[in-house]
């Protein structure tokens, strides 16, 4: 029987194992991080992530192939093929700090690999990580090894999915990438990785490359989708400044058989953990090569990402005659998206704290972050969480508020009886749409001034 190590059980490493573990019954599979709390969180009847499919996935795997475990060195000690999931955060200082990738748990990962290892492995590169770093990886594997002569192979097999989506995305790729050293081993090391996924994933979906040609197809495929969304934002802005309408004009491009229609719709923001940090990781590759224009380039990216956001509030303050001192919003939805629990770099927190800074008071409602989360990411910068109030429904959000602010397009917003919400709100009664999501002629008729991405300008505000 072959048997996975998926070190890292977040995000990326507890699904991708399942969804593995799943398709390949005669495999064995570990998933093993050294948080006791996330594992006894995998191992209950409460995941520690939330997304859509997860659950039944890992309710039939569980017990069977597929365990979750803190004692690290022992399944990895034991393991043919190891994946390693673990973070990648952006360097806070030191060389490269506030852009490139901080590599301190990849480092650990394989000291720890070259210590217990006493048999062949491959080792495969799941989290994104910079151009090269196999290389790096490498060596310390094979200079903490060379007495035992064990032999490695590293792989790059990079993450393609999305929150909200991640399990359908496992289960049915548009793509797996593969890369390897082009010589006889690493081509075999492609070669079992691709055996393994070849229990689901059609061949020509397969594609292997070099390392380095996988590890930068990562961080490219990040960069342009968030270009694509930080276009598709400047358009919105010159589309309220134009009496022009955002999605017409997304609708007008999407008909375009050479752009196509995914990631055309204007928001208040792109968030998650991966955008910002991949490009910046690419702007501190591209300086570090001497490329200073292609740097620029993708430092743009995320100038426009921050211009939007900052956009929105100022949109909300100047609307509300220039004040929201006092006054409480609603704030529906704290996710960067839909279908998932996680904040990490969500709109929603720089807008909460552009508002805060002006004094409003806020009343927030996620139907999947909880209270502590809210209140953890709004304390980081602010002097406390006094003027935030999380609740558990939308209507007790927008309870006698002046104004409700949507910043994550959870279906249920658009099926809020608004002309309830309007009757319980103070008038005039402001709805800013950060997401583009609702009616805005309806709002209207009902009473509403309302402000949403990319529409002319209410004239009645």
């Amino acid at each position: 029987m072959v048997k996975i190590c998926g070190i890292g059980a977040g995000y990326v490493g507890g699904p991708t194992m399942a969804v593995i573990a799943l398709k390949c019954p005669s495999i064995e599979v570990a998933v093993v991080d050294i948080s006791e709390s996330r594992i006894s969180a995998w191992n209950s009847n409460k995941l520690p992530i939330y997304e859509p499919g997860l659950e039944e996935v890992v309710n039939q795997c569980r017990g069977k192939n597929l365990l979750f475990s803190t004692d690290v060195e022992k399944h990895v000690h034991e393991a043919d093929i190891i994946f390693v999931s673990v973070n990648t955060p952006t360097k806070v200082k030191g060389l490269g700090a506030g852009k490139a990738a901080d590599l301190t748990y990849w480092e650990s990962a394989a000291r720890m690999i070259a210590h217990v290892s006493n048999s062949d492995k491959i080792v495969i590169e799941k989290s994104t990580v910079p151009v090269r770093t196999a290389e790096a990886i490498g060596k310390i594997l094979t200079h903490n090894t060379k007495t035992k002569g064990i032999n490695y192979q590293i792989l790059s097999n990079p993450e393609f999915l999305s929150e909200g989506t991640a399990i359908q995305d496992l289960l049915n790729p548009d793509r797996v990438l593969i890369g390897g050293n082009q010589d006889p081993q690493g081509l075999d090391a492609i070669q079992k990785l691709k055996a393994i996924y070849t229990h689901w994933v059609p061949q020509d979906r397969i594609i292997t490359t070099n390392l380095w040609s996988a590890e930068l197809s990562k961080l490219a495929d990040n960069a342009f989708l968030a270009q694509r969304i930080s276009s598709i934002n400047a358009m919105s802005a010159l589309c309220e400044a134009t009496g022009a309408e955002v999605s017409q004009v997304s609708l007008a491009l999407s008909k375009n058989t050479k752009i196509g229609p995914k990631f055309l719709n204007a928001s208040v923001g792109f968030g998650g953990s991966c955008f910002q940090k991949d490009i910046l990781n690419l702007v501190y590759i591209c300086e570090s090569n001497g490329l200073t224009e292609v740097a620029n380039y993708w430092r743009e990216v995320i100038k426009v990402n921050e211009y939007q956001k900052s956009r929105f509030v100022h949109r909300v303050v100047t609307s509300m005659f220039n004040t929201v001192s006092g006054k409480k919003i609603a704030i529906l939805g704290f996710a960067f998206k839909k279908d998932t629990s996680d904040t990490r770099k969500t709109p929603a927190i720089d807008v909460c704290k552009g508002l805060l800074g002006d004094d409003a008071c806020l009343s927030i409602y996620d139907p999947r972050v909880t209270q502590n989360q809210i209140e953890k990411d709004l304390s980081i910068s602010c002097s406390g969480v006094k003027h935030v109030n999380v609740v558990g429904d939308a209507y007790e959000a927008i309870r006698d508020a002046h104004g409700v602010c949507i910043l994550t397009e959870w279906d249920e917003f658009k099926t809020i009886d608004y002309e309830r919400v309007y009757e319980n709100m103070v008038k005039p009664a402001f709805v800013f749409d950060g997401r583009n999501m609702l009616d805005v002629d309806k709002l209207r008729k009902i009473g509403f001034i309302v402000y949403s991405i990319g529409k002319p300008l209410d004239q009645c505000g």
